[in-house]
C-alpha cells in the first residue's frame, strides 16, 4: 500500500456566504416596526499550513474533494447568519502549490507558513443594512457570494541541508541510517529505497538534515528507473554528495564513470549547477574497494572535488564526513541574506480606473467585466423587482451606463455582465425601469407610509375633478 505521495491534485471549494434576510419587525401597537433583517453569514475559507508532523500528501491522494462550510442567512429581529467555518489543510514544510498549467502560486517554506487557496463568499446584507434616510423599508435582501472554487497541484520537495545521490545499492540508506537516527529499508537489491527518507545529524554546534533520495540512473532526468520522480528532493538541498560504490560487482562500472553519469543526469534535469559538491567513496572495508578509492582519489580531487573515503558497515571516516559537511552547511547558511519581515504594500487605485471595463462583441453584445459589477449581479435575486432596481442604481452609480453610451451601445442591444460561461445577460435600455419604480420614488414606500393629509386632499380633488371630467365628456345633448 503506498504510504508517501508527494505530488497530488487537489479539488477545494470555499464555503458560500449566507443570504441577507428581508423581514418587516412586527409588534403590538407598532405598525411601522421598520426592517430587521439580519446579514448572512461569510463562507469559510480553504486554508494551506505548514505541519512540520506532517511528511506526505497520502491523505489527499485518498481524498482530494476539500470543501469548507457555508454562511449560514440572517433572520429576523437583526439577527446576522453564522460565518462558515475556516478549512485548514496541513502539509508538509517544502509544499510547492501549482495551477493546471504549472505556475507557481505559493512556495509553502517554514512552519505556519499559510496559502488561502479558495476564499469564503461574503454574506449578502440584510434589508435592516440597506435602510437609509431615503430608503426606509427595503421589501428586499442581498443574496450570499458563492465561495471561490480552484483545482491546484501540490509537490512536495523535501527541505534538507545534503542530499545523498548515487546509483542503486550505492550505500545511501545504509549511510543515512549510521549518520542519524533515519532507519530506512536496507537491502541487497536494487532500488530499495523507493522514497525520500530524511535524517537529523548533530556534528559539534552545528545541526543540519541529510536525504537520501531513490537510487539514480542513466537516463533518470527523462524518466527512466525513479529518478525524474524524486529529483525534485534535491532542489532545495545546500550540498549535493555523491555517494560512489568502490566494490561494484559490475565490470562496466567504476567511481569515475558513476560520478560522470550521475553528473550528466543533474545537468540535464537542472538548476542545480551551484550546489557545492562532495564525494565519498563507499565500501572501503572491502580490500578491492579500499584499493580503488586509492587509485580513483587522486582523478576526483584534480576536478576539484572533496573526498572522504567511508565504509558505513564498519563506521569508518564517518566522524570526518560528518564534520565536513557541517562546516559546507554553516557557511551556506551564513551566505544566505538574512529574512526580512514581510512588507506591506500598498497599490493605491489609478485616477483613472473605474473598476470595470466595457468591450463590445459579436452580434451587438456588450460585454462588462468587473470585480464590484460581478458580484453585485451575483447577489441580486431577479424574483424581486426592487432588487433588481437597486441593482439598476448601483451599475449607474458605478458608470456602467454612461460607459455603455461611451461604447456606442443603444437601446436594445444585449449586455452581459459576467464571463462567458456564467454571465447574466439582458437587453439594455438607457434609463432602467425595473419595476420597483411603481412604488414610488426610490426610497419611499407605501406599504409602511400613508399619505399625508394635505396630500390626500389634493388627490381626493383631482379625482373628483377627473370624474367631472368624464361625466362631461360622456354628456350627449339630445
Amino acid at each position: 500500500m503506498t504510504t508517501f505521495v508527494d505530488r497530488v491534485e487537489l479539488h477545494v471549494a470555499a464555503g458560500n456566504g449566507g443570504h441577507g434576510c428581508a423581514s418587516v419587525h412586527r409588534e403590538k401597537f407598532k405598525p411601522l416596526g421598520g426592517p430587521d433583517g439580519g446579514n448572512g453569514g461569510r463562507g469559510g475559507d480553504v486554508t494551506l499550513v505548514v505541519d512540520q508532523s506532517v511528511t506526505t500528501l497520502l491523505d489527499y491522494h485518498h481524498s482530494p474533494h476539500r470543501k469548507a462550510t457555508n454562511g449560514k442567512p440572517g433572520e429576523g429581529g437583526n439577527r446576522s447568519g453564522k460565518d462558515g467555518q475556516d478549512l485548514v489543510l496541513p502539509v508538509p514544510d517544502g509544499t510547492v502549490v501549482l495551477d493546471g498549467e504549472g505556475n507557481v502560486l505559493a512556495d509553502l517554506v517554514g512552519h505556519g507558513t499559510t496559502y488561502v487557496a479558495a476564499q469564503g463568499g461574503r454574506g449578502g446584507l440584510g434589508n435592516a443594512a440597506l435602510s437609509s434616510a431615503r430608503r426606509k423599508a427595503p421589501g428586499f435582501a442581498l443574496l450570499g457570494v458563492p465561495g471561490g472554487l480552484q483545482d491546484v497541484v501540490l509537490e512536495l520537495k523535501t527541505v534538507a541541508d545534503v542530499a545523498l545521490v548515487g546509483y542503486p545499492s550505492a550505500g545511501k540508506s545504509s549511510l543515512i541510517s549510521v549518520l542519524s537516527a533515519a532507519k530506512p529499508k536496507i537491502a541487497d537489491y536494487p532500488f530499495t529505497t523507493l522514497v525520500p527518507n530524511l535524517g537529523v545529524v548533530t556534528a559539534g554546534s552545528t545541526v543540519y538534515t541529510i536525504a537520501d533520495v531513490p537510487g539514480l540512473i542513466p537516463g533518470a532526468s527523462q524518466g527512466k528507473g525513479l529518478g525524474l520522480e524524486f529529483l525534485r528532493h534535491v532542489e532545495r538541498c545546500s550540498v549535493l554528495v555523491h555517494v560512489l560504490d568502490t566494490a561494484t560487482l559490475e565490470s562496466d562500472r567504476d567511481p569515475v564513470s558513476d560520478l560522470d553519469v550521475i553528473e550528466e543526469e543533474l545537468k540535464s534535469y537542472g538548476g542545480l549547477d551551484d550546489r557545492p559538491r562532495v564525494v565519498v567513496l563507499n565500501k572501503i572495508d572491502v580490500p578491492d574497494g579500499k584499493d580503488l578509492a586509492e587509485l580513483v582519489r587522486p582523478d576526483l580531487e584534480k576536478r576539484g572535488y572533496r573526498v572522504f573515503e567511508i565504509s558505513a558497515v564498519a563506521h569508518t571516516g564517518l566522524k570526518e564526513l560528518s564534520f565536513g559537511l557541517a562546516d559546507i552547511v554553516a557557511k551556506a547558511r551564513a551566505a544566505k541574506p538574512k529574512e526580512e519581515a514581510t512588507r506591506i504594500v500598498i497599490r493605491p487605485k489609478a485616477v483613472d480606473d473605474a473598476g470595470f471595463t466595457v468591450t463590445p462583441e459579436e452580434d451587438g453584445l456588450y460585454r462588462v467585466r468587473g470585480e464590484k459589477p460581478e458580484r453585485w449581479v451575483r447577489q441580486t435575486d431577479f424574483s424581486n423587482d426592487e432588487a433588481v432596481g437597486y441593482l439598476a442604481d448601483r451599475l449607474n452609480r458605478l458608470g456602467v451606463e454612461a460607459a455603455l453610451m461611451k461604447a456606442g451601445a443603444r437601446s436594445g442591444d444585449g449586455v452581459a455582465i459576467g464571463p462567458e460561461d456564467n454571465a447574466v445577460v439582458f437587453d439594455w435600455e438607457p434609463t432602467m425601469m425595473a419595476g420597483a419604480e411603481m412604488l414610488g420614488r426610490r426610497g419611499e414606500d407605501h406599504r409602511f407610509e400613508p399619505p399625508r393629509p394635505a396630500e390626500q386632499r389634493r388627490r381626493d380633488k383631482e379625482a373628483e375633478r377627473d370624474e367631472a371630467q368624464r361625466e362631461y365628456d360622456d354628456f350627449e345633448p339630445f
